[in-house]
This record gives structure tokens, sequence and C-alpha cells, in this order.
């Protein structure tokens, strides 16, 4: 039998199977290629200041790398030149610079060589060596200076990962409003989404100078079809509420404006938005002339037939603002001649469109004051269409005054 003494030796003895599983596990294949692939990154300058360092050198060991060799080749290629750059600036202070100066000299000279050597697949590199967000880079969103560096390295490299998750994290960290490039913010739709929030109530806020606010923000949702579609959509579903509805319905129509003016036909949007899907000889009709931006005979006429019958379309598929541009610039823009028999036509969807108002009874349009309207429209145009002299104009004033006040009830 085995004494105590060898059966506590047998206890404390180690498993040499153990180990040699737990050193399994960092067993490199191909040590001399290792070896070489560390040397050549130990031999660049200043390496020992990278923040990979440790797991290079851990690579190295693991390969059976000499210690001697890689403390030599850290050494020797060790310039010092970020502590070179903080002796400078501590000399340029003790010379009698300002602090602020010689930051800005530093930070600037700093952006200027990342510029010029960015290269996106190193910085791609930078998630899958160190597995996390590194700290480094999230300290660096905290400055301005480095986050518009960012924002000019994203807008040149829109492909890179490293970039993108950058412009994510300075959104969260509540910065969107720097976002200024629709090219930056477009690639993510959470980036998206806050930076469209931000433009949305800069609107909202701003009385002054609301219509620039307006123009920034139709131009950047018209950055492409997806922020487009994605943006009217959301402004579609905020005009539908009683608090604030029609300013948010304004905004939707700049926004078709701004995109119109791009040379984008976005017509198919703007009905796939707009109710009364059941009405499609209407809508077609509507669609073609929209599309092509310019009224014809043969549409106009459908839609008259339309607006004609005792359960009209709803009167909003009128109201779209290309379309009552279309039919004004038609009655009264100077040189543009109309067919007499289609006249009446345009009149009266322009009076429909001015006058009618949807009643309480689906397909009820309320039209008290359609006629009188009408009439009116048919005078300002004779009046305008005629060839009377100034002075006579002017005695036409009252009557002019007296009819316009039908007409913009648009």
């Amino acid at each position: 039998m085995p004494s105590q003494y060898e059966e506590e030796r047998a206890w404390e003895a180690p498993n040499h199977n153990q180990y040699e599983e737990e050193g399994n596990e960092d067993v490199i294949e191909n040590p001399e290629e290792v070896l070489h692939e560390c040397l050549e990154k130990f031999k660049t300058p200043d390496y020992i200041m990278e923040p990979g360092i440790f797991g290079q050198l851990k690579r190295y060991f693991q390969a059976g790398g000499n210690p001697e060799q890689v403390i030599e080749q850290l050494s020797i290629n060790y310039n010092a030149v970020a502590q070179m750059a903080n002796l400078l600036a501590e000399w340029l202070i003790l010379g009698g610079v300002k602090v602020t100066e010689v930051q800005a000299m530093v930070e600037n000279h700093l952006k200027d060589m990342i510029l010029k050597t960015f290269d996106p697949k190193k910085a791609d590199t930078i998630f899958t060596e160190e597995g996390e967000t590194p700290g480094w880079l999230t300290e660096m969103i905290e400055h301005p200076t480095w986050r518009s560096l960012i924002y000019r390295l994203a807008e040149e490299y829109p492909d890179c990962l490293m970039l993108n998750f950058t412009i994510k994290l300075i959104s969260d960290a509540g910065f969107q409003g720097e976002i200024t490039s629709i090219s930056t913010a477009a690639q993510q739709i959470e980036v998206f989404s806050r930076v469209l929030k931000s433009a949305i109530v800069g609107f909202l806020q701003s009385s002054d100078d609301w219509q620039n606010s307006v123009n920034e923000c139709a131009k950047m949702v018209c950055h492409g079809a997806h922020t487009y579609v994605y943006s009217q959509v959301i402004v579609h579903i905020l005009s539908q509420e009683p608090r604030g509805g029609a300013i948010m319905k304004r905004l939707g129509q700049e926004i078709t404006r701004c995109a119109q003016q791009s040379g984008h036909d976005v017509t198919p949007i703007t009905l796939a938005l707009t109710s009364g899907e059941s009405w499609r000889n209407a809508r077609t009709a509507l669609a073609a002339m929209l599309s092509r931006g310019a009224l014809n005979p043969a549409d106009i006429s459908v839609l008259f037939r339309a607006y004609t019958q005792s359960e009209p379309p709803p009167v909003h598929l009128l109201r779209i603002p290309q379309f009552l541009e279309l039919l004004v610039d038609s009655l009264f823009k100077s040189g543009s001649k109309l067919n007499p028999e289609h006249k009446s036509k345009y009149m009266y969807l322009l009076a429909y469109a001015a006058s009618v108002c949807e009643g309480l009874t689906p397909g009820r349009p309320v039209k008290d004051e359609l006629k009188a309207t009408v009439q009116a429209i048919e005078k300002v145009h004779a009046v305008c269409s005629s060839s009377a002299s100034s002075s006579e104009l002017i005695a036409e004033l009252p009557t002019l005054y007296h009819c316009i006040r039908y007409y913009y009830k648009l």
C-alpha cells in the first residue's frame, strides 16, 4: 500500500496533460512567419508608442522570439517624435507664445498630416486588433477639433467602417447638430434620424429666418432617394397631428419643391403619400401632368369629369402645390395660350381647389362658394388678358380686389 506521503505527493503532482491543453490554445502554426512579421513592425519608427504594441509583443514571445532582439529593435527605432513635439511646445510657451496658440498649431499640423496619410483599411483594423472601442477614440470625440477631422475624413472615405462607427459615437454623444454633411449622416439611419430631428426642430423654432431653415432641411432630405422617402414619410405622419400638422405639411411641400428644382421627378412618392387611391383615372391624369411639368387638355378633361360628378375625388388631390402653380400660370401668365373650349375647365378646377372643403360625409364636399369663386376667377382672367391701357386697368382695381379674396383662400 502506498504511504500517506506518497498519496499527498500524488495529489500535488502537476497535471501535465492540462498544461499541454492550455498551451495548445496559443499554438502558432508558423512561428518563423510570425517572428518576421513582428520584427518588421518593431523596425518602424516609434512603434513602441503604438496602441497594439502589447499584442505584438505577446505574439512575438509566443513564437519563441528573443527578448534582447526586440528590446534592441524598439530602442534603435525610438525617435520620440511625440515627446519632441511636446518639448518644442513647452519651449514656445516659455518663449511667450500663448498656450491656446501653441495647441492650435500642434492640432492643425496633426490634422494636415492625418488627412494626407489616412488609410481607411488600416483604420478598420483597429477594431479587429483590439476587439472593442478604443479608449482614445472615445476621448477623441470629446474635442471639437478632432470631431471636425472625423467629418472631413468621413466625407472622403464614406465606406470606412471605423469612420462610420465614430460618426455614430459622435451622434450618440449628442453632437449630431454638428454633422452638417448629409453624405456622412446618410450612411446610418440612426445618425440621419437625429440630424433630421435637429433640422426639423430648427425649422420650427426659427421665426425670422424660416426660409433659410426650410432650404437647409430640404437640401439635406434631397440628398438621395432613400433619405427623401424616409423623411417625407416621417413629415407626412407628423402632418396628421392636430397640433402643428399644418406647419409640417408646409415643410413637406417645400421639400418636394426643392427636389423638383433639383431635377428629380418625385411625383410617384408625392401621390403615394396622398390619399384617394380608388380614383385611379384622376390620379393617373394628375401624375402624367406633374411628371411632365405641363398641363394638357386631355388630362384636364379627365379631372374635370371626375370633379363634376356626384361623388368626386378628395379635394386635396387638386391642392398639390405644383399642380396649382401650373393652373395659375396657364390662366394668368403673360403669353400663355389656352384653347377656349377647355378654358372653363381650368377655371373650374382652380376654383374647386380654392373654395371646396370636405364635408362630414365622405364623398359629399361642401361647394357653397364654388360658383362665386368660378365667377371671380373668370372676371380676373378677363381683366388680365385684356389689352386695356394702364389708366383703364386702374379703374378695374376694385373689381380685382373683390375677386381676389376668393382666390386667396388657397
